[in-house]
């Protein structure tokens, strides 16, 4: 799975908790993309097993597309939360920030980062 890959997963996972209809629309909306650069991803995601889209234009993540953006999205959740909480940065620049790391994140550091955010511990 490719960066833009897992982002637009995550952004239909949000846009899903958020309207339960999701549409490429909706996702160039969010993203702030083109809708024939969203036609074009979504294609590609739906030939590899993603996600899946009605007659209608709905899209749905399959079980494996559910799987890579609840992780993904939980990655940046736990990042952000991270900087916020163990570093101080502003909500804002923190989830800009996890944004840009998530998808590069080593495990093990991401492991690390879950643990102290776990114990409330930060050891420099």
């Amino acid at each position: 799975m490719y960066e833009s890959g897992e982002d637009y997963l995550e952004t239909i996972l949000v846009l899903h908790q958020r309207n339960d209809i999701v549409r490429s629309i909706d996702v160039a909306a969010e993203l702030g993309f083109s809708k024939p650069s969203v036609s074009r991803a979504m294609s590609i995601l739906k030939k590899d097993g993603y996600i899946h889209m009605d007659e209608k234009g709905h899209i749905t993540l399959t079980e494996k597309g559910l799987n890579t953006a609840e992780n993904i999205y939980a990655r940046h959740n736990n990042i952000s939360k991270f900087f916020i909480e163990f570093l101080g940065v502003s909500e804002e620049n923190a989830l800009k920030d996890a944004c840009r790391i998530e998808h590069d994140l080593t495990n093990e550091t991401y492991e690390k980062i879950c643990e102290a955010l776990a114990h409330k511990k930060f050891n420099i």
